[in-house]
């Protein structure tokens, strides 16, 4: 697909307005291999943020409810779309047929040595793996990159580089952050896959979002 945001009129518009962190933000030209996230939360937040998919602004989603925190920074791939590739991937991996894409875009964390002190930021990550997750008979896929050219993370290259502390407690964090006393949990983590699958991930998830937005791509073909 031709990227429109890099015409002459997109990066005009670019300079005048806010781009979109969903769909006005470029994944960039060696996407997925080394690609754009735009981050929602940082470590040091004590309440959830998210994109308004509306606005575009980031908004306040829920105060935390218990102590644990985000162990990493968290946010998403622009132009991702989880919808039928991601659903029909995670189905024959966890051979669960009902299983479908949760319509949202394709959830990062990255690793980084360095402390960030906020969100509604735009970085550059190289993805080394991910945590095949289910809420309900949703994918709900979790990236897991490093933050390019990062002292402390930037020479990993695969999930089985991260030491496993830090993998647990990514795991320990999207396990529980949702749980509400007196309630079944209903997320589960069924695999934690290696970079290669990954970035199938990612490619699944920018075709769902060129399927999803189709109509989009119309539009900004007749500017």
């Amino acid at each position: 697909m031709r990227n429109k945001i890099m015409d002459p009129l997109g990066k005009l518009m670019g300079l005048r307005y806010k781009s979109h962190p969903w769909h006005g933000v470029d994944p960039g030209p060696e996407a997925p291999n080394l690609i754009t996230a735009y981050i929602e939360m940082v470590p040091t937040d004590t309440v959830k943020y998210e994109v308004d998919k509306s606005s575009g602004y980031l908004r306040i989603d829920r105060p935390q409810k218990y102590s644990n925190v985000i162990p990493a920074l968290y946010g998403f791939f622009p132009q991702t779309y989880c919808g039928e590739s991601v659903g029909k991937f995670c189905a024959e991996k966890t051979d669960r047929k009902q299983v479908q894409g949760d319509a949202d875009p394709l959830d990062v964390c990255v690793l980084t040595e360095r402390s960030i002190s906020h969100g509604d930021i735009l970085a550059h990550v190289i993805p080394i793996g991910g945590f095949r997750m289910i809420d309900g008979d949703m994918a709900d896929d979790k990236i897991i990159a490093v933050l390019k050219n990062d002292a402390g993370y930037g020479h990993y290259t695969n999930i089985d580089d991260v030491p496993q502390a830090v993998v647990e407690r990514l795991k320990h964090y999207f396990l529980t952050y949702k749980d509400i006393p007196g309630k079944e949990r209903i997320s589960e983590i069924t695999h934690t896959y290696d970079a290669d699958e990954a970035i199938k991930v990612i490619e699944f998830a920018m075709d769902d979002y060129h399927h999803r937005f189709d109509n989009l791509e119309s539009v900004l073909d007749k500017v």
